[in-house]
């Protein structure tokens, strides 16, 4: 097996990398800044970037299959123009709970955005697991989570895969494509016996999971009953999620974030913060569904 090879795609360094999520019609891949909130856009052919500030901070969003984006920001969903910026607040979730924040999102394959809510400590089980459907009604699908993340599909839309990084688990749920419902949630793997937890997750087109060990300095290949497959050491200790991308959708991108490094320590750990694209690794992902709404 060829050694993957990994290279720095944007330098940046950005607080909290997030989201990555390649736009195949544009060749470009789209992420955000949880911290300094923004969306970024990066084309890889010729390095051209573009930014929408937004106005709270982003979790995570989603390409809308009539333009521009979903997003979920601290208080809610929301509609970002990527022609004029504007932001456009749609619906909050748990209007209940002033203090959880929008975190990990993205849609299945019939354009219905899932996203989790999180305590804003990171410290209680106050958060939920909601699903956005595209007539913009939303529905929580389960609670009791600390730190929402690892959202993916199998390719065969049966399983959903959902994390909660604090409780070190992640867990499997029976998925219905027809109806968008879930059922049956049991522990999929743990990361209580490894250094790192799951944070941002995707799923190749062989079945496997792939997660960012943040704090752990590494990604994962997780097998479909749970087993370990693979691990990549990454140059930087937080890398926060993974997602594939290029024209083939061979190249696995990997955010990370600057803001989880010591002040001390940043100036010898350049690449925190980077934007990594990972090579030779002999799999494809399966394209980012868009919202339908």
């Amino acid at each position: 097996m060829v050694k993957p090879r990994i290279e720095v795609a944007l330098p940046g360094p950005f607080l909290l990398g997030e989201g990555p999520c390649w736009h195949g019609a544009e060749r470009a891949l789209y992420f955000v800044d949880a911290l300094e909130p923004a969306i970024h856009r990066w084309r890889a052919s010729d390095g051209a970037r573009a930014t929408w500030r937004m106005p709270e901070i982003v979790g995570s969003f989603a390409i809308r299959a009539r333009g521009g984006l979903i997003a979920s920001l601290r208080t809610g969903f929301a509609a970002v123009d990527l022609a004029d910026g504007r932001v456009t607040t749609l619906v909050d979730p748990e209007p209940e709970k002033p203090d959880n924040i929008l975190n990990d999102g993205k849609c299945d394959r019939r354009g219905r955005f899932w996203c989790g809510s999180r305590d804003a400590t990171l410290t209680h089980p106050s958060g939920a697991l909601y699903r956005l459907d595209p007539d913009l009604t939303t529905h929580r699908m389960d609670e009791g989570f600390i730190v929402p993340n690892g959202l993916a599909w199998s390719p065969d839309d049966r399983t959903l895969y959902f994390a909660d990084s604090r409780a070190e688990t992640v867990f499997a749920y029976d998925f219905d494509i027809d109806d968008g419902a879930i059922s049956n949630r049991r522990v999929f793997f743990s990361t209580r016996d490894i250094e790192g937890r799951c944070d941002g997750a995707t799923v190749d087109a062989e079945g496997f999971y792939w997660c960012a060990l943040v704090h752990g300095g590494k990604v994962a290949r997780v097998d479909p009953k749970g087993r370990f497959d693979r691990l990549i050491d990454m140059p930087v200790k937080h890398p926060t999620m993974c997602s594939f991308g290029g024209d083939g959708l061979d190249v696995l991108y990997v955010t990370s974030a600057a803001s989880m490094v010591p002040d001390a320590e940043r100036a010898a750990i350049r690449q925190a913060g980077a934007i990594f694209a990972i090579h030779d690794l002999g799999v494809k992902g399966l394209p980012e569904p868009m919202f339908a709404g």
